[in-house]
């Protein structure tokens, strides 16, 4: 996709001829029509494009049975072993510097990027061979329960096709329609892809450096507190928790009122510091834990507990070979 990003091809510039295209749905050409209306793009391009997307019934089924809804003790199982930790350690070797600038400028330690990173694609080496045109248009007309903002994100795909002068219907991601080395979503390519290396572009496929610099974007631009904490072990009764825990991860009560309530800290952690509770599937049943606001940034990379738990935990081992900092990923 590097190699296309600097061709300069157009989303106008499809030009399959009209017998050849297939009639499309309605839905899909009141799209359209909201995108020339609202974006000035041109309706006979769009529906060239259209003409030759595919939908894919197995991204449907693939997002009704999403992996990070396993119990943490299997998601932990495939995503935390050898390989990907000397895995982090070598790329972290390799992109020592950018790594080390990220940190600084962003407030974000390397060992988050690295893990990050290495959750969503082993370090870049599995970005995803779905079209990414193939899977936001199945989800934005195919998928009822997140149809609405599915669509939202197949408009800012083709508004970043446009601006970035690729060919919309050549890009490949995952089944989810996220892109690139640190697998972002067309409006987080938008909003927080970074040209960390100062060529010019925000090239998240096949540049290391801007990857690194726009996963510590993200992390920043959410919230990320440098030298704080992610999560603090905690001991509570079942009984007692099950209100705090359906109130969400977004942390929400100060420890000292989460002790009153019978959670008891397994680690030292302020009083004043707002957190969430949760708990994780072990093999030997619910460990519970606090989600301190770092751990709440994580998850808006990926809204799950078991995905922000895997790169805490990947950060932390990665961390421990390479530079170990105590102090930063507690």
């Amino acid at each position: 996709v590097a190699a296309v990003l600097s061709t300069g091809v157009l989303i106008a510039c499809h030009t399959a001829p009209a017998g050849a295209q297939k009639p499309l749905r309605t839905e899909v050409v009141v799209f359209i029509d909201e995108m020339a209306r609202k974006h000035g793009f041109e309706r006979a391009a769009l529906q060239r494009v259209f003409s030759q997307v595919q939908t894919r019934p197995a991204i449907v089924r693939a997002m009704s049975a999403p992996a990070t809804a396993r119990p943490w003790y299997e998601f932990r199982s495939r995503y935390l072993d050898a390989t990907r930790i000397a895995g982090g350690v070598k790329f972290w070797e390799q992109n020592a510097a950018a790594l080390l600038r990220a940190s600084r400028e962003y407030g974000v330690p390397e060992e988050i990027v690295v893990a990050t990173i290495g959750i969503e694609t082993f370090y870049g080496r599995n970005t995803g061979t779905v079209k990414v045109i193939d899977a936001l248009a199945t989800l934005a007309f195919d998928y009822a329960p997140r149809a609405e903002w599915f669509r939202g994100e197949l408009e800012e795909y083709l508004l970043l096709a446009r601006e970035a002068g690729f060919d919309s219907l050549s890009v490949t991601g995952s089944y989810a329609g996220a892109m690139g080395i640190p697998q972002f979503l067309p409006s987080s390519y938008r909003k927080y892809a970074v040209d960390f290396d100062g060529d010019g572009r925000r090239n998240l496929w096949g540049d290391p450096a801007d990857s690194i610099g726009s996963v510590a974007n993200y992390y920043r631009t959410f919230g990320w507190l440098t030298g704080e904490p992610v999560t603090v072990p905690v001991e509570a009764g079942e009984s007692t928790v099950d209100a705090v825990i359906a109130a969400g991860i977004k942390p929400h009560l100060k420890v000292a009122e989460l002790k009153r309530r019978g959670v008891v800290p397994l680690a030292p952690v302020s009083d004043e510091a707002d957190a969430a509770l949760f708990a994780v599937e072990t093999e030997s049943g619910l460990r519970y834990w606090l989600g301190l606001q770092n751990f709440y940034v994580i998850t808006r990379y990926n809204r799950s507990v078991n995905y922000a738990m895997a790169v805490h935990e990947l950060a932390r081992e990665i961390g421990a070979l390479v530079k170990p900092r105590p102090e930063i990923v507690k």
